[in-house]
């Protein structure tokens, strides 16, 4: 069974429709890059699948019981108000969750329980917000521009972690990125949006496609071998 299906979905936000007859499948195991240009409705698409918007038209299936972890784009925090990282991944619960380490290590942000999160970098802030998703063992992890504000070091570790979190988690990721080419080389499939669904395939097959160009530009970066020439980072 599909962990996430939906079927001729549109959106309506203050009265306009945003997203309009929308096909997505997606399957346990499988990592899908959203793709468009700025107001395409990529986190309006997120949304919609958390169930903060109900569609207009179409339906959304999810298994009975479907764990989803959620990455958001930025996190408003009061710089006045004294908070350690182990305490922030213990809200809204009371309880110390003793999977808090395991967590962090699997996010690269290991050794920062006891750091304040407002003296967090943007890499690590970004880390120990993929900790807190992953705390609940995710079916579906959800990445909504989750390396924004990130430097090209940032951006490569953070995408180099997410295979190794798909293996030990048998979990599927949907994540909406602005970074093409590091996004499309960590993924198995491309879908690009704009409204609507214009193209979807491998990545080899969307970068080949006139939507894509339309989308993108006449002549965009190739999509191969991305991760290739990413710097290696120390995370």
């Amino acid at each position: 069974m599909a962990l996430l299906t939906l079927e001729h979905c549109d959106i309506r936000l203050g009265g306009h429709r945003v997203l309009e007859a929308i096909d997505l499948t997606l399957e346990r195991g499988e990592i899908v890059a959203v793709i468009g240009p700025n107001g395409s409705g990529k986190s309006t698409l997120l949304k919609s699948i958390l169930g903060s918007l109900t569609p207009s038209r179409g339906r959304i299936h999810k298994p009975p019981g479907l764990r989803i972890g959620y990455v958001p784009q930025r996190l408003s925090l009061d710089a006045t108000l004294p908070m350690t990282v182990s305490r922030f991944l213990q809200l809204p619960g009371q309880r110390a969750s003793p999977r808090i380490g395991e967590t962090l290590a699997q996010a690269g942000a290991e050794g920062l329980e006891r750091s304040q999160m407002s003296e967090l970098s943007g890499g690590q802030l970004q880390r120990v917000l993929l900790a807190r998703a992953l705390l609940k063992s995710p079916d579906l992890l959800l990445l909504d521009e989750a390396t924004q504000g990130l430097d090209h070091r940032g951006i490569a570790d953070f995408y180099r972690r997410l295979e190794p979190i798909r293996q030990t988690l048998d979990c599927g990721l949907l994540m909406v990125s602005h970074e093409l080419q590091a996004a499309l080389a960590a993924s198995d499939r491309v879908v690009c949006l704009n409204r609507s669904i214009h193209c979807q395939g491998t990545p080899a097959h969307v970068a080949a496609s006139p939507a894509y160009r339309a989308l993108f530009g006449p002549e965009p970066r190739p999509l191969a071998d991305t991760t290739s020439t990413l710097p290696e980072s120390s995370s």
